[in-house]
């Protein structure tokens, strides 16, 4: 899972479902924490979801209006939720 920062217009959603795993920046962007919960702010850093956060985050990316949020099948990179979905 990963986010394009390009596109992010910063509404939070994403934040409210799961702020396990999504975190704002000072820059107003919503960047991805690893499960250490450490903030990664390079661009399309890719992170695993913890099963137990995997709807959460789902969910966040089909309400995103950005539509900037990117998940895929860990397995195979197929898109499961996202503008590739």
């Amino acid at each position: 899972m990963w986010i394009d920062q390009k596109l992010c217009t910063g509404d939070g959603l994403c934040v409210q479902y799961a702020p396990e795993v999504f975190e704002f920046d000072v820059d107003g962007l919503a960047y991805v924490k690893d499960e250490a919960g450490d903030l990664k702010l390079a661009p399309g850093v890719r992170v695993d979801v913890p099963a137990s956060l995997r709807l959460d985050v789902i969910d966040s990316a089909k309400e995103c209006p950005g539509n900037c949020i990117h998940v895929t099948r860990a397995s195979d990179g197929k898109p499961v939720a996202g503008p590739e979905a």
